[in-house]
């Protein structure tokens, strides 16, 4: 496993740019709700209605756009504790030479209990995305459209464990038990349009339309821990240069936000197209029979609807917010994504006084992880964002670590 993962994080920098992993809010919006506030230009990039209120026309500004990132980072384990060192002593036991088929059959007794405490939960995920620099930019007219483009690039990589069966053959292991590694890459361009659609003394219905263009590279590798002939990073590496597969595709998202001086109520529905993208193929002789791993790929954005409600002062300097998403759905590396969060912020006027928020966030599907966020914001314009699983795992010397973390940095213009 410490291949796999060394792998992953050499096939992350080799994106120049690392658009926001599917499924993973970017900057600020991952401490924050899904509710658009105005105060963080990266809620913008949610609900396709949010341009029109990112911009303050009060003090006659038509313009808003991002200057540096934000740049997100951040790394996912299974459920298993000491998992290197576990997945690594398997690899060194069927490696190893024996002598006795008696001497033989103690190590595959040693390998299987090793793998059965495994499963199919030892997997590490790495993930890295950034905004393209000024992205987004939002330009507001003077007849109360907003128009926004945003260009991002994102990868994500995950490697994980297929625990078979260790077999014996006299004095050798025979291994069915392979290492899975896969990564997916987005390039997106996003073209999206708002506008204020009714209003009254209550307050504003807002809707807005946005399309996005994805080129997304698949790749996918096999190795099995027996092939003493491949060294596993290396069969992993020449795989995904060799073999991954790109292709394109257009996203639709519409979305409506109520706004009101004190609340507001939204709704987005995300790739009611659902675009389809080519995967990677995989030889089927390579694949346990107990896997669930299919020999073709395709990855299918579905659709997703999310809610959120918010109640704030009338400046937006305090804010309340809370989304949830209706349906779970697959991300590009197949896991489930279904975000419920609430959080809290502050947003002051003054440059010297930071901005504050924090907040909770749970996966309702895949891996049910929770996360406890913060964020600060400095001279109202640098934003740092960190999130921090609350489950944890053992290492070899019992201390427990979270099993998930997220940072995030960006620079952008203030409201």
């Amino acid at each position: 496993m410490k291949k796999l993962l060394i792998v992953s994080m050499s096939l992350l920098s080799t994106a120049v740019m690392a658009a926001m992993p599917v499924n993973q809010p970017i900057g600020s919006s991952f401490t924050l709700s899904s509710a658009p506030n105005q105060r963080a230009l990266s809620t913008a990039l949610g609900n396709p209605a949010a341009p029109f209120i990112m911009v303050n026309q009060q003090d006659d500004d038509n313009f808003r756009f991002g200057i540096l990132g934000p740049l997100s980072v951040g790394v996912e384990m299974g459920d298993i504790s000491d998992l290197d060192d576990r997945a690594e002593e398997i690899e060194n036991i069927i490696d190893a030479n024996y002598t006795t088929a008696a001497e033989a059959q103690t190590a595959l007794n040693k390998a299987n209990g090793i793998l059965n405490g495994i499963g199919d939960t030892a997997y590490v995920k790495l993930s890295a995305s950034m905004q393209v620099p000024f992205m987004p930019v939002i330009y507001k007219t003077k007849d109360d459209g907003a128009f926004m483009l945003d260009a991002s690039i994102s990868a994500v990589a995950k490697g994980r464990l297929l625990a078979g069966q260790i077999t014996q053959s006299g004095t050798e292991l025979v291994a069915s038990t392979s290492f899975y590694a896969q990564t997916a890459e987005d390039l997106n361009i996003g073209l999206g349009y708002s506008q204020s659609m009714w209003e009254n003394a209550h307050g504003m219905l807002v809707g807005g339309a946005k399309a996005n263009l994805h080129q997304i590279s698949l790749g996918r590798a096999l190795v099995r821990l027996d092939d003493k002939n491949n060294d596993a990073g290396d069969a992993i590496s020449d795989s995904f240069s060799d073999d991954g597969v790109s292709s394109t595709g257009v996203g639709i998202d519409l979305g409506a936000v109520w706004v009101s001086n004190y609340y507001q109520v939204g709704l987005t529905l995300a790739n009611i197209n659902e675009p389809e993208f080519d995967g990677a193929s995989l030889n089927s002789s390579a694949i346990p029979s107990s896997s669930n791993v299919s020999t073709t790929d395709k990855y299918v954005m579905e659709m997703q609807s999310t809610v959120d409600f918010a109640v704030s002062t009338k400046g937006k300097q305090v804010t309340l917010g809370m989304s949830y998403d209706a349906n779970e759905v697959k991300d590009a590396v197949g896991d489930e994504y279904q975000w419920a969060v609430a959080s809290l912020s502050y947003y002051g006027d003054s440059h010297y006084i930071p901005g504050l928020r924090a907040g909770y966030r749970q996966n309702m599907a895949g891996s049910e992880l929770s996360y406890a966020t913060f964020g600060l914001t400095f001279l109202k314009r640098l934003n740092i964002d960190l999130a921090v699983a609350l489950e944890t795992v053992e290492d070899e010397d019992g201390d427990e670590t979270p099993r998930s973390a997220y940072f995030s940095i960006g620079y952008d213009t203030a409201f």
